[in-house]
């Protein structure tokens, strides 16, 4: 029988890493390169080297794309938007890849290759509704039902990291500002980057976010990050009510995350009891990528 081989592409503000599966989910053969900054030529052509490289290695005919990006296109316009590697703004990315690679191309939000992953062969296998969050250098969402993709009118379903902080306290109004331009949004509270930035204004020396559960100082930086936390997914379940919420990103690695705020939640959930369970991504950084690869 003939295996059907599937090609994906996650593009991140470092990195960008390419991988081949095959027809079980099996990883065939990866590569990475480092992200042009701010170079949106320089980006096409390293996706197009990934891209031919692994399919010369493997001796495959051009296969379909999918890739993950830190954004989305817009339906109105088909251009990107929303990402913070700003060099990509404004660009016809899925048309100038679909170019140069001389091939179809698809694009989805890297939170929703995330979820796509973990719906699929992951964390969340089997379950109806999968809420997928990244907390990294931003806060991302994505949302599954039944196997597929929620993309949303507007193509912005999942976006939870530009929603305000819910009941928030006088000294978290109106919050600081984030780079869409609002105030208190929860990527300026939940990131990698805020709990960096926070500890610094309580003159806290950690090198990065991850090390606030280790440091005995930073007891209560790390109890507020729950709190407010638990706060933002009490949100996502009000609204979704998910089976499962699956968290990628850098900052996953917290185990706080599995332990604290399962049992924070009920104070803010709108139910009796709440049954959502929250799961770190099994794939790991590679999530995205095999997501991605996942849109076809």
């Amino acid at each position: 029988m003939k295996t059907t081989y599937r090609l994906g592409v996650d593009l991140g503000g470092t990195k960008i890493e390419a991988a081949l599966l095959d027809s079980s989910g099996a990883t065939v053969s990866t590569a990475r390169a480092a992200t042009p900054s701010g170079d949106y030529q320089g980006t096409l052509d390293a996706i197009r080297d990934l891209v031919l490289g692994i399919e010369s290695d493997a001796s495959l005919d051009p296969l379909p794309l999918g890739i993950g990006v830190p954004g989305s296109l817009s339906p109105t316009t088909g251009l990107m938007r929303n990402a913070n590697s700003t060099c990509l703004n404004g660009k016809p990315l899925e048309k100038d890849l679909a170019r140069v690679l001389d091939r179809d191309v698809r694009l989805a939000n890297d939170a929703n290759c995330l979820a796509l992953s973990e719906a699929t062969d992951g964390a969340a296998s089997g379950a109806s509704t999968v809420f997928g969050i990244i907390l990294g250098t931003g806060v991302g969402g994505g949302l599954v039902a039944d196997g597929s993709l929620v993309v949303g009118a507007n193509a912005v379903a999942g976006e939870w990291g530009h929603i305000p902080l819910p009941w928030p306290g006088p000294q978290e109004l109106p919050g600081p500002l984030c780079y869409c331009g609002r105030h208190g949004c929860l990527e300026t509270f939940l990131s990698g980057t805020a709990v960096e930035r926070q500890a610094r204004e309580i003159g806290l020396d950690i090198r990065q976010a991850t090390d606030m559960e280790h440091d005995p100082a930073c007891t209560e930086l790390l109890e507020q990050w729950l709190d407010r936390l638990a706060r933002s997914l009490a949100i996502i379940v009000n609204v979704v009510d998910p089976d499962v919420v699956v968290v990628g990103g850098g900052l996953n690695r917290i185990q706080a995350i599995y332990d604290r705020v399962p049992l924070l939640l009920p104070k803010w959930v709108f139910s009796d009891a709440v049954s959502t369970r929250i799961v770190p991504a099994v794939h790991g950084d590679s999530s995205g990528v095999r997501g991605a690869a996942r849109l076809w």
